[in-house]
């Protein structure tokens, strides 16, 4: 009985990963916690996430600045598309006994520090060390599968398509900054280059970086916003 109570325990906090919670959360964030910041800095995911809100609420900041945003996961990305078997992927690791080890055999050292190298620093030695072990230990927390799973599949989505990015970005009156580094991954960076092409919204491509061109290069990447955000 008991594992049974913790497989529906899990499986309820699974299903309630999804775009809808995570909105909710940045609006809360943004209404009671830190209500009108001057300025929201937000990369990857969370950067769409923050885009759609400012589309759709009164000003929710003074600047917004959007870093190598994402709003698609690695797998639709790189499909160009979201097939079916996605979802089933994501169901087969949330199940108990098979679905962590699925999860460990492509969450591990050797699998992270190849897909990191591929698409999210430009230099492989940069996930090393002490940095590496602090990655591990986030991905290996207990219930981590459950939005690993879900943000590689496409599941994480806050959109649906190019259009509805530039949409949201040709509705946003918030003054906005979007910084992306020059060796971005081409899928990646062909989104991050549409949605700086949108009239209003200013664009700095870096001279270095990947994905996490703010994590490998932090002191490039405020260089660039520093300008904007002392406006």
């Amino acid at each position: 009985m008991r594992g049974l109570a913790r497989l529906w325990r899990s499986r309820a906090a699974a299903s309630r990963l999804d775009p809808d919670a995570y909105s909710a959360f940045l609006e809360f964030v943004l209404t009671s916690v830190v209500p009108h910041p001057y300025a929201i800095i937000s990369a990857g995911h969370a950067a769409s996430y923050v885009l759609k809100y400012a589309a759709s609420a009164p000003p929710a900041a003074a600047r917004l600045v959007l870093i190598a945003p994402t709003w698609r996961g690695p797998l639709p990305t790189m499909l160009d598309r979201r097939p079916p078997f996605l979802d089933r992927l994501c169901r087969l690791v949330d199940l108990p006994g098979i679905g962590p080890l699925v999860y460990r055999l492509n969450v591990n050292q050797f699998m992270m520090r190849h897909m990191a190298a591929g698409h999210v620093y430009t230099e492989p030695a940069f996930l090393t060390g002490e940095r590496l072990r602090h990655k591990l230990d986030v991905v290996r927390a207990p219930g981590a599968r459950f939005a690993s799973v879900r943000f590689v599949t496409g599941r994480l989505d806050p959109l649906d398509s190019r259009d509805e990015l530039l949409a949201l970005g040709r509705r946003t009156r918030v003054p906005t900054l979007l910084l992306y580094g020059a060796e971005t991954p081409p899928r990646s960076r062909a989104e991050m280059e549409a949605l700086a092409a949108v009239s209003g919204i200013r664009s700095v491509a870096l001279p270095r970086g990947k994905l996490s061109v703010h994590e490998e290069f932090p002191g490039t990447t405020f260089e660039a916003m520093a300008p904007f955000l002392r406006e």
